[in-house]
């Protein structure tokens, strides 16, 4: 019985023990601890493409930078204002705000907290460049790519490589600016292609605007759908621009033994399903890009207004030896010549 007494006693002094010994939350508002916090779109953060490279250019700052990270899923537009608030009420250091639909509502919050950095991704900062100085904002960045310049590449690729001389593409809404960019230079490649090689190329490109933002970019059944219609129109290389609704339509393409094209990041590499018929795909480096900006905030260096981040295409993966060389060097040729200027998109940075 003794030992009975002294084993529930030592239990008793360990439960009163172990709370005083367990770690802390994160203090963000003390100044030795860098904060950063991530609010998604309603395109959510495992999307395999827009918020999922956003949040990895986050978590690099944590591996890095020692940062303490966070994010905030939004599931109805009408919360952006709020999840936002949250990281600003909380004395986060820097908040990362996804995708063109939160713009207005990043602007909103670094009027409220001046003294946390903001980085909007794919939010243009028309600010900057009118001659009102009153109106500009200290505190935010908008990091944006030329996906103009993206959907070019992989536009050129498809029609070089299609054999019905028929491709498409599904996008999210032509109302948000990158996705119409992707769209458009995705036609405007496959143009350029034709006239190198003396080609006719049919491309059919459809934005998934019947809809409002919270379902635009989550509707992978619609992308399969629509990506069908243009296969049994004859298409063989399906780009997806557009989330999950992009994403339907390259499984579905790959499905059918089409080629297959990502958008965002190497989706090769976050699209399994996909991956044995990915042809490349139409990539903003967007991790690396925020990663950059927080590293930035971190050593003081934050510079407000608009950034620009890379654009590119990822690597034939498990077709290489599908792409004849003559291919290949056309699109190393073509990537030079759009970094140098020397090869033009011609595509408004909005829709008309």
């Amino acid at each position: 019985m003794k030992k009975l007494y002294v084993l529930l006693a030592a239990v008793l002094i360990a439960a009163m023990i172990l709370p005083a010994c367990a770690p802390k939350e994160a203090d963000c508002t003390s100044e030795e601890v860098f904060c950063v916090g991530l609010v998604t779109d309603v395109g959510k953060i495992d999307d395999k493409s827009f918020n999922q490279s956003a949040w990895e250019g986050v978590q690099r700052a944590e591996k890095e930078l020692g940062a303490k990270v966070q994010y905030i899923e939004t599931t109805d537009a009408k919360d952006y204002d709020k999840n936002i608030a949250t990281f600003g009420d909380a004395g986060y250091d820097a908040i990362v705000t996804v995708g063109f639909a939160l713009g207005e509502a990043t602007i909103a919050n670094a009027a409220k907290y001046p003294n946390v950095k903001f980085i909007g991704v794919d939010q243009f900062q028309a600010w900057q460049f009118d001659d009102d100085a009153s109106n500009d904002v200290p505190n935010v960045a908008g990091l944006g790519f030329p996906e103009d310049q993206a959907g070019f590449l992989v536009g050129a690729l498809a029609a070089m490589m299609s054999k019905s001389h028929k491709i498409g593409a599904v996008c999210g809404t032509d109302a948000v600016p990158p996705v119409w960019r992707f769209g458009e230079g995705y036609k405007a490649g496959a143009a350029y292609a034709d006239g190198m090689n003396s080609t006719t190329t049919e491309v059919f490109v459809v934005y998934h605007s019947d809809v409002g933002f919270d379902k635009t970019f989550t509707d992978p059944e619609w992308g399969a759908q629509t990506a069908q219609s243009m296969m049994d129109q004859g298409a063989d290389a399906i780009f997806g621009c557009g989330g999950k609704t992009g994403n339907g339509a390259i499984t579905a393409a790959a499905q059918a033994g089409a080629y297959a094209i990502g958008v965002d990041t190497d989706q090769y590499l976050t699209l399994p399903e996909a991956a044995p018929r990915m042809l490349s795909s139409a990539m903003k480096l967007i991790t690396p890009g925020v990663f950059d900006q927080l590293k930035a905030v971190k050593e003081g260096k934050f510079v407000t207004g608009n950034v620009l981040g890379l654009a590119g295409y990822a690597p034939y993966h498990d077709l290489d030896g599908e792409v004849p060389a003559e291919v290949k060097a056309a699109m190393e040729k073509l990537t030079a010549d759009l970094l140098s200027g020397a090869v033009k998109t011609n595509v408004p940075p909005v829709k008309p």
